[in-house]
C-alpha cells in the first residue's frame, strides 16, 4: 500500500475507529443513561459497521463475503435507529414499538441472510438488498426530519436559539443524511467517499455538539456577580408589576420574547430586571420564563383536551416540541401525555 493510499486508508478508518468506541460508551459506560443514548449508541454501532466494511472491501476486494453481508445487514437498522433517536429525544417515543421493530428488522434480515446468503446470491444483494436499504435508509431520514421540523426551523428563523439537545438532533441528522447521499452517489464518485463522509461528519458533529455544550454552559454559570442588593420594596414592586403583565396580557406566551423586550414591558432597565431574576429569585431568564409557560400548558392540557400536546407547546410559548417536553418533564417530573392522563 503506499504512502497515498495510506493515508486515505487512516482518515476513512480513524472515524470507525473512534465511532466503535463512543457507541460501546453509550451503551456501556455512560453514567445517568437516557433512552436516547441507548439508540446512539446502537446507531454508531450500525454505521461502523457499514462504514468498516466500505473501508476493508475497499483497501482489500478478497474481502469475506460473508463480512461484506453483515456490512450490508447493519444498513437495515440505520434508518430507524435514527428516527428511534431523534424520537427518544424529544421524548415522544413509543419504547415497546421501537424495540419491536428492531427485533423483527434483526429476525427478518438473519432469516433472508440465512435463506440466500450474499457468497451464493451476490446479484441479490448488489442489486436488490442495496437499493432497498438506500430506499428504508431515505425514509427514515426524512421522517427524522418531520420530528425534527420546529428544530429545523429555528435554525433558520432562531439560530442562536438552539439548544444543546437540539444541537445533538440537528447534527445526527445531517451527518447520518450525508453518509446516505455518498453511497447513494457512489456510483458517481469514489467507493471510499462514504466512509470519508462518515469521518467528517463524525468529527464535524462533535465538536458542533461540544460548542454548544460549553455555550450552555457558560450561559448557566455566568450569573452576574452583583454587588449592591435591591432594596426589598422595591423587589416588591417589580414582583407585583409581573404579577400583574402575566396576567392581563400573559406576555410569556410570546415565544420571542427576550429579557429587554420584558423589561421594556415593565418600564424597567434590564440590568434591573436580571438582577432581580437572578439574584432575588436565583433563576435564569429562560428558567423564569418557563415556569409561567409550563403552568400555562398545564392548564391548557387540563381544559382543552382536544388540542394536540405540541400545540399546548406552542400556544404556551415554547417555539420548538422538543424544547416543550424537556422543559415539563424538568418542571413536573412527568411528561405532558402522562400528566394530562393524570
Amino acid at each position: 500500500m503506499n504512502i497515498d493510499n495510506q493515508i486515505l486508508f487512516f482518515l476513512s478508518a480513524i472515524g470507525v475507529f473512534n465511532s466503535v468506541i463512543l457507541g460501546f460508551y453509550f451503551l456501556f459506560f455512560k453514567k445517568n443513561k437516557a433512552i436516547s443514548d441507548l439508540f446512539l449508541g446502537l446507531l454508531l454501532l450500525a454505521l461502523s459497521t457499514r462504514i468498516g466494511k466500505s473501508v476493508f472491501y475497499n483497501f482489500n476486494p478478497q474481502l469475506s463475503k460473508t463480512y461484506l453481508q453483515i456490512g450490508l445487514s447493519a444498513c437495515f437498522l440505520i434508518g430507524p435507529l435514527l428516527y428511534f433517536f431523534v424520537k427518544s429525544l424529544l421524548q415522544n417515543l413509543n419504547y415497546s414499538f421501537a424495540k419491536y421493530s428492531l427485533i423483527f428488522i434483526l429476525i427478518t434480515i438473519s432469516v433472508f441472510g440465512f435463506i440466500f446468503p450474499y457468497k451464493e446470491n451476490p446479484e441479490i444483494w448488489r442489486r436488490i438488498i442495496y437499493y432497498s436499504i438506500n430506499i428504508q435508509w431515505f425514509i427514515f431520514i426524512v421522517l427524522s426530519i418531520y420530528e425534527a421540523r420546529s428544530i429545523f426551523r429555528k435554525l433558520v428563523t432562531h439560530r442562536n436559539q438552539i439548544s444543546y439537545q437540539e444541537t445533538w438532533i440537528l447534527s445526527i441528522v445531517c451527518g447520518v443524511f450525508a453518509i446516505w447521499l455518498s453511497y447513494s452517489l457512489s456510483r458517481y464518485t469514489s467507493y471510499i467517499s462514504g466512509a470519508l463522509t462518515f469521518s467528517f461528519s463524525f468529527y464535524i458533529s462533535f465538536l458542533l455538539i461540544y460548542y454548544a455544550k460549553n455555550k450552555t454552559s457558560i450561559s448557566v454559570i455566568s450569573k452576574e456577580k452583583y454587588i449592591n442588593k435591591i432594596d426589598e420594596k422595591l423587589v416588591k414592586e417589580i414582583q407585583e408589576k409581573i404579577n400583574i403583565l402575566f396576567e392581563t396580557r400573559k406576555i410569556y406566551t410570546n415565544p420571542d420574547l427576550t429579557l429587554s423586550i420584558l423589561a421594556k414591558e415593565l418600564n424597567i432597565r434590564p440590568q434591573l430586571l436580571s438582577q432581580f431574576i437572578n439574584d432575588n429569585l436565583n433563576k435564569s431568564f429562560a428558567q423564569f420564563i418557563n415556569e409561567y409557560r409550563i403552568e400555562e400548558a398545564k392548564r391548557l392540557l387540563k381544559e382543552s383536551a382536544q388540542l394536540k400536546i405540541d400545540a399546548v407547546g406552542f400556544e404556551s410559548g415554547f417555539n420548538s416540541s422538543s424544547t416543550f417536553y424537556s422543559s415539563f418533564k424538568k418542571i413536573t417530573g412527568m411528561t405532558p401525555s402522562n400528566y394530562q392522563k393524570t
